[in-house]
């Protein structure tokens, strides 16, 4: 079989260097081409065809986010992003995951070869995995995977929300607490070629997809909503309810913070339930993905923090580096970080967090598998299931990037329904609402 052909994108010759050895160390590869900067990254992809390109963040004429959306919207290709650690670089790489980007590996931060070797070897895994992903969509047709936009949020009256009575406090207060006030959100309008779609099963909004298909290659890379990024938001403080009754849970990686955008901006204001999140993601870039994620939602959404208090209506996502567990003490629910060895590779994992959930009975337990390479959460879904999980999804293999997680969540039985990604915030509401 030819070997997978490569372009490599890096303004620095030192790096383009570095980079293209490494890729060539494995036979199931050829780098064909290299370019310095994103205008020649854009021309080479149109000329070369590459199977897999390697695209820096940094460069000069056009920096790697600008090239990536030229090229997802004119040659559709599969790209790992190459990243720094400053916290633009961080930004900036979570932008192109959500444009995009097949996934992203740090680059060296010193030319100690120790370093250089375990980039190489988690590069190579990534774009295996990539190239795989790629040859398997051209098998499948241009039918394979739906594009996922990136929308704006809507406007509250888009929702039809299922009546939810909040818990009462002894004195029969409601769960908002005495003289507490809920403040109501300034909403940008969504774009006008978005419409508000209501299924009439679960009551919940689900928003449109109208862009068109990207073909074979890959996704189609969401248009960016400037409008509501740059306007200036209101959040209402999250409910604090004296307690609640479910709590949901989320894992995935690879293609996750685009899946992760399509579910999160698609909740509704007050949602009953705290999320918990686990994005496979090094330590730094999980802030920026949460920052990111909280620009676009009508639910508050942070990075965890040690012993912080769980609350409905707030996203936690859990920090890289760091396994996050739910714990309780004395004043409710909490989140607990820990430094016990990786799971299956992964600090945070699905599994442990999953795994957390299982004492927790008297709350109703809600799990969802995404997107992601690997079998992390697929046995601590089963364990949520055999504990009496009120609900467990996985996403549909149509609508997955990789579709690796939610598979070992289907074939080991945990996972009670499978749904496409664009399904799954308004099953949540559903669910969340009995």
């Amino acid at each position: 079989m030819e070997p997978y052909r490569i372009l490599v994108v890096d303004d620095s010759p030192f790096m383009r260097a570095i980079f293209s050895d490494l890729i060539t160390r494995d036979s199931e590869f050829a780098v064909i081409g290299t370019a310095g900067n994103g205008e020649e990254a854009v021309e080479a992809v149109k000329r070369l065809k590459p199977d897999a390109v390697t695209l820096d963040l940094e460069m000069p004429l056009m920096n790697g986010l600008e090239a990536l959306q030229i090229i997802m919207k004119e040659s559709p290709t599969p790209v790992i992003m190459l990243s720094g650690i400053s916290e633009q670089n961080m930004r900036e790489t979570i932008k192109a995951l959500q444009h995009g980007a097949f996934d992203f590996i740090r680059k060296p931060t010193s030319a100690v070869s120790d370093d250089i070797q375990q980039v190489g070897e988690l590069l190579i895994e990534k774009l295996k995995m990539a190239v795989m992903t790629q040859r398997k969509r051209k098998l499948a047709g241009p039918a394979a995977l739906p594009p996922v936009t990136e929308t704006a949020r809507m406007p509250d009256s888009a929702y039809r929300k299922p009546a939810i009575k909040l818990p009462e406090a002894a004195d029969g207060q409601t769960a908002i607490g005495k003289g507490q006030k809920k403040e109501s959100k300034a909403k940008p309008a969504g774009p006008s070629s978005a419409k508000a779609v209501v299924n009439e099963t679960t009551q919940a909004y689900r928003p449109a997809t109208t862009a068109p298909n990207a073909g074979a290659g890959s996704p189609a890379a969401p248009a960016e909503p400037a409008a509501a990024e740059n306007a200036p938001k209101k959040k209402s403080k999250p409910v604090q309810p004296v307690s609640f009754r479910h709590i949901v849970a989320i894992g995935t990686s690879t293609g996750g913070p685009r899946a992760l955008h399509e579910v999160i901006s698609s909740l509704p204001e007050h949602l009953p339930a705290p999320v918990l999140v686990v994005q496979h993601m090094p330590p730094k870039f999980t802030r920026s993905l949460a920052q990111r994620l909280d620009s676009f939602s009508r639910l508050k959404v942070v990075e965890a923090e040690q012993g912080e208090k769980v609350l409905p209506g707030v996203v936690y996502i859990a920090p890289g580096g760091s396994h996050m567990e739910l714990s309780r003490d004395k004043d409710g629910y909490c989140i607990k970080l820990t430094q016990e060895p990786p799971r299956g590779g992964h600090r945070p994992a699905v599994d442990v967090l999953f795994e957390s959930l299982v004492p927790f009975k008297e709350l109703q337990r809600h799990a969802v598998i995404m997107t992601g390479m690997g079998s992390d959460g697929a046995k601590g879904m089963e364990a949520l299931a055999k504990s009496g999980a009120a609900s467990t999804i996985a996403e549909a293999e149509e609508t997955c990037v990789v579709y690796g997680m939610p598979r070992c969540a289907v074939e080991n039985g945990s996972a009670q329904a499978v749904v496409p990604l664009q399904q799954i915030a308004p099953s949540l509401v559903h669910n969340v609402s009995k």
